[in-house]
């Protein structure tokens, strides 16, 4: 019986819309900002903070800044004040808060890993969302952005995520082979939904 379900995306793909959408149809439980400040809560930090580093690499000179500390008696003595909230420790925090989350069950879990932390549990449905550049940038347009802000965030965010993922899972980002359905969102958030929610049906039917 699937209990939960993963939405990794392609930034402006729309998926934090259909997955609030999903949950919502489901009356399931949607781990999207809350995802954040679980994780945030379990950092003792603001969730801005995690927002910030997210699913993304640490800028060089961070990294650089962060050895530095790590590898000097001055840094020892100064790293735990500090606080030092970066892409390491998120992910960390990250893998146990969507642990948290699958216990729990009945459950939308959107990004943050999700689908490669559990990528083997029988009771998971994992899913990707994209959309082609147009759509991305005309529904982040929509939202108020430029749309030369629109298409710097589809390019960086993506790379970002990309590297992270490459980094953390040893995984070129996306790999088909963690999905069981990668869907286009140009169709309309009301077809993925529908084609989610029949998947899973035929699915848990076919088991």
């Amino acid at each position: 019986m699937i209990r939960l379900i993963t939405i990794d995306r392609e930034y402006g793909s729309g998926a934090a819309d259909i997955a609030k959408k999903l949950a919502g149809r489901l009356g399931w439980q949607l781990w999207d900002q809350l995802m954040t400040d679980e994780i945030a809560r379990r950092l003792e930090c603001d969730s801005r903070e995690v927002e910030e580093h997210g699913e993304r690499r640490d800028a060089l000179h961070y990294r650089l800044f962060k050895a530095f500390l790590r590898g000097s008696f001055e840094g020892t003595l100064s790293a735990p004040r500090l606080k030092m909230v970066d892409a390491d420790c998120i992910r960390e925090a990250a893998e146990h808060a969507v642990a948290h989350a699958a216990k729990s069950g009945n459950s939308v879990i959107v990004g943050r890993g999700s689908a490669y932390y559990l990528h083997d549990r029988p009771d998971a449905f994992h899913v990707f969302i994209y959309a082609p550049l147009e759509a991305k940038v005309q529904r982040l347009r929509a939202q108020g952005m430029s749309e030369n802000e629109a298409l710097e965030l589809v390019e960086t965010v993506d790379r970002d995520r990309s590297e992270y993922i490459k980094k953390y899972f040893d995984i070129d980002w996306p790999s088909r082979a963690y999905f069981h359905l990668m869907i286009n969102s140009e169709v309309g958030d009301e077809f993925v939904i529908r084609t989610i929610l029949s998947s899973v049906a035929l699915l848990d039917k076919q088991r």
